[in-house]
């Protein structure tokens, strides 16, 4: 028998959830999940539930700290980002677009590291019984999606890609709670967004893939620092030492999927076999890349669309908005991101 999603049910862990981009947000933040380390510097650092800080307790990789981590929970990217433009986190993983937003805002925030995985968690999703065989088909269709999230670039540039334009769609705005209610009782034609929420739906029989954002968006995630963090050399060094704490996790899941995704799962309260595809799909394939040009160029285009489209309100040059001294050897930005093993 196929299993109903029901809404309430998925979006109370997913509402907590690190998310690819995470769109605006009501929500902030909730109480700090507590302290790590020793020592006289403390690095306040920005999360979303399921992770920076998951990962790196999985991985092993919060023992012998000579520097205190106090943890903040957000709901989502750009509130994370209000979070560090006003002083109050040091640091704290996003996706590809919250920064755009956040740099059009003219906001004090600085990428200063990266990691480039597959893109094939974006979708766009239709019900089953959907007549859309193709993007081409949603002219006139509406569409939910999160407004400033990853989502909604993957949006813009699917259409494009197909000779659309968001004006000949109807885009409706909603959060993902909203817009799972809105999709599951077929209030809207299609739903624009990411991991975990793609593997979510597709595993409870509920949607299929009508396009994925692979070779359409970058596929890249952050790590955004507050400026005067990094002016501060104590507090420069405890982010270089985090950083590369961050990029060995992420390592330690390529051999440990299914150990990653059962901690995952009881971290965020999500399905373990949903934990499991979003990690094969999507967190499983990043790897670190440096922050360079080509990386400034990709953002570029994305804050140049939203220009564009009036979405924020100047022209951005995103390559104020990187800071480059964290990169050491890493290979360039565009570097194959590992395989996927999702479907």
């Amino acid at each position: 028998m196929r299993r109903r999603l029901a809404p309430a049910a998925l979006l109370l862990p997913l509402a907590l959830l690190l998310t690819a981009c995470g769109g605006n947000s009501a929500a902030s933040t909730s109480a700090g999940s507590g302290t790590d380390g020793q020592g006289s510097v403390t690095l306040d650092v920005g999360d979303q539930k399921g992770g920076s800080e998951a990962i790196l307790r999985a991985a092993g990789e919060l023992k012998n700290l000579d520097y205190k981590i106090k943890w903040s929970t957000f709901t989502s990217g750009p509130p994370l980002l209000e979070a560090v433009n006003a002083g109050a986190v040091d640091i704290g993983g996003v996706g590809n677009t919250p920064p755009v937003f956040a740099a059009g805002a003219n906001s004090k925030i600085t990428v200063v590291a990266a990691w480039h995985g597959t893109s094939k968690g974006d979708t766009i999703l239709v019900p089953n019984d959907s007549p859309l065989k193709n993007p081409a088909g949603l002219k006139g269709r509406s569409i939910a999606v999160a407004q400033g999230s990853s989502a909604h670039y993957q949006l813009v540039a699917s259409l494009k890609k197909a000779g659309l334009t968001l004006g000949d769609v109807k885009v409706k705005y909603l959060q993902p709670a909203d817009a799972l209610a809105a999709f599951t009782s077929g209030k809207v034609d299609a739903w624009a967004v990411w991991d975990p929420y793609t593997s979510q739906v597709l595993k409870a029989g509920q949607g299929r893939v009508l396009t994925t954002g692979d070779g359409v968006t970058n596929g890249l995630t952050f790590q955004v620092a507050a400026p005067a963090a990094l002016k501060d050399k104590k507090k420069a060094a405890a982010v270089k030492d985090y950083l590369e704490r961050l990029r060995r996790a992420q390592k330690w899941v390529y051999d440990h999927e299914e150990q990653w995704a059962k901690v995952w799962a009881k971290d965020t309260g999500l399905p373990y076999d949903v934990a499991l595809a979003a990690v094969k799909r999507t967190y499983a394939t990043r790897i670190a890349v440096a922050v360079d040009k080509p990386l400034v160029a990709s953002e570029q285009e994305i804050a140049d669309t939203f220009a564009g489209l009036k979405l924020i309100p100047r022209k951005v040059d995103f390559g104020r908005f990187v800071d480059t001294r964290f990169n050491g050897d890493l290979p360039p930005s565009t570097t194959a991101a590992r395989p996927s093993e999702g479907s």
